[in-house]
């Protein structure tokens, strides 16, 4: 009976002893065996990386300074090849276009064979070709398109003139003849001229032409050219009814019916706005049109 109550006795201090317990710092330090083991590995992959990034950038340093200048070096022999081709085609195609250049201005492949006159009227065909004066055979090249256009213009019926070349053998002249705006006696016969004021021509008028008085008609006189601004503005009606055209002055111009009615248009000024009344007071009766006021256009 003795021994158990001492074992029990025993036992009961052993149990209320105080167990060893880890600091809190100790135990926040403290890591399991597999926690440790992933760290180590994580810690390998990232020295392996490393390594391997190292690696790769001295062996691209590498091949730059061993490699780089023989692909420069390449590059710069393809691209010089290709420039020389580049340079030997451009002389080969200059020296065939010269060639074909020389070929045709020196010898009479294409040379001119044809002259066909486009737009005559009143003058002729032979008259435009005489003034023209190129050489049958001539290298179309060497032809001065624009020196034979000035001598066609200087026919007195010509107003305008345009010389083209058509290959292989032909040159092409289109004329613009001049159009009699006015008529003016001379004791040589009626002259005809056109709107500029230029005389063109001597002989009989075309129907509906009338007649100038002015005393020195020409381009250049202000009492012609005011008399050819009034027939140029008026309708084509109204025109083919005047018979005649007198302007002693720029400012005291009249107009001459066919039928024997008289128009007093005065000055140049609204002359559009003038011939425009005009039109609509020829249609009421009367033997004096006075449009010389357009604002007040009166009928006597």
């Amino acid at each position: 009976m003795t021994e158990p109550t001492e074992s029990t006795d025993q036992d009961a201090s052993e149990a209320g002893a105080p167990q060893e317990t880890l600091p809190p710092a100790a135990a926040a330090d403290y890591e399991g065996p597999r926690r440790r083991a992933r760290r180590e590995r994580e810690e390998r992959r990232a020295a392996q990386a490393r390594a391997m990034a190292i690696e790769n950038a001295r062996r691209e340093a590498k091949r730059r300074v061993m490699g780089g200048p023989a692909d420069d070096s390449k590059k710069l022999g393809r691209r010089a090849v290709r420039g020389l081709k580049v340079l030997m085609w451009s002389a080969l195609i200059s020296v065939v276009v010269v060639g074909l250049g020389l070929l045709l201005y020196f010898t009479p492949i294409m040379s001119a064979r044809n002259i066909v006159v486009v737009g005559l009227g009143a003058a002729t065909q032979d008259e435009v070709i005489a003034a023209a004066a190129v050489q049958p055979g001539t290298p179309l090249l060497q032809v001065d398109t624009d020196a034979v256009a000035e001598r066609v213009a200087a026919i007195r019926r010509v107003a305008t003139a345009r010389v083209q070349r058509q290959y292989p053998s032909t040159l092409r002249v289109t004329v613009t003849e001049r159009i009699p705006v006015v008529v003016k006696d001379y004791p040589d016969g009626p002259h005809l001229f056109d709107k500029d004021g230029v005389d063109f021509a001597t002989a009989p008028p075309p129907a509906g032409v009338p007649y100038l008085d002015t005393d020195n008609p020409g381009p250049s006189d202000a009492p012609t050219k005011a008399a050819l601004q009034v027939m140029t503005a008026l309708r084509p009606e109204v025109a083919g009814q005047v018979g005649r055209i007198a302007a002693p002055s720029v400012a005291a111009i009249t107009l001459t019916l066919i039928d024997g009615r008289t128009v007093v248009w005065g000055t140049t000024d609204r002359t559009e706005e003038k011939a425009l009344k005009l039109g609509a007071l020829l249609t009421q009766p009367g033997q004096t049109y006075d449009v010389s006021s357009p604002d007040l256009p009166t009928v006597k």
